[in-house]
């Protein structure tokens, strides 16, 4: 069987009056349930107020607004122009710290740093006297060259400067730069060799060199031993 509906409160006015005192029982009752009446409509009212004058306020500091078709765009999306970043060149500025940093003079004294050795080998403080004849005798395989002919001094330095910077980077240990013997140069003196020997000895990936034997280059080329990258 259906369970019974709930009975609805009996409105106060339907309920039978017996003496005075009941009339004023429900006269007290209505005037209550009106008190309360009124003061939802008021609150309706005032949330009414208080919801216009918020879209008011909006509608006011935005300005005014053109709507958007959205027929013409794809999926009901409105395209939002974003804002893009200041055009600085954070990459560039790096680059040139880092050329600062890995900079090589010209005025650098590399003689008093060389040994006194038939080629004025190189090596670099806490280096022992037989990693140059390990480096003299090959014992490590050249895995890439520079060949510094035709080269004027600042582009061959520029060059020697990235050349070991990329080979370190790279893992390699054992590298040939070529800077020439002179012969066609004035006087048929190396122009480029005591500054690729400055060079090299400023660069801190360099731990020695030596000069090439007569099968890699003799004396127009130095092998380099480079740091672990």
């Amino acid at each position: 069987m259906n369970a019974p509906a709930p009975k609805r409160p009996k409105d106060p006015k339907d309920r039978p009056f017996r003496n005075l005192k009941d009339l004023k029982a429900v006269k007290r009752e209505i005037d209550t349930r009106a008190r309360l009446e009124q003061e939802r409509a008021a609150a309706r009212l005032a949330a009414a107020a208080r919801l216009k004058a918020e879209k008011e306020f909006f509608s006011h500091a935005i300005g005014p607004v053109k709507a958007l078709a959205l027929q013409h765009l794809p999926g009901h999306r409105a395209r939002v122009q974003r804002a893009l970043p200041a055009p600085i060149p954070t990459q560039k500025q790096r680059d040139e710290q880092a050329v600062m940093q890995e900079a090589i003079s010209d005025d650098f004294d590399a003689e008093t740093l060389l040994d006194t050795d038939e080629a004025l080998s190189f090596r670099r403080p806490g280096m022992g006297p037989d990693v140059v004849r390990k480096l003299r005798r090959g014992n490590w395989s050249i895995q890439r060259q520079l060949d510094l002919h035709g080269f004027r001094r600042e582009d061959a330095r520029e060059a020697l400067a990235a050349f070991i910077r990329e080979a370190n980077k790279a893992g390699l240990r054992c590298v040939r730069v070529v800077h020439g013997k002179g012969l066609g140069s004035p006087g048929k003196t190396p122009v480029l060799k005591g500054r690729v020997q400055s060079w090299l000895i400023q660069k801190q990936e360099v731990l020695a060199f030596v000069q090439a034997r007569p099968a890699d280059g003799g004396a127009g080329a130095l092998v380099v031993l480079l740091a672990q990258g």
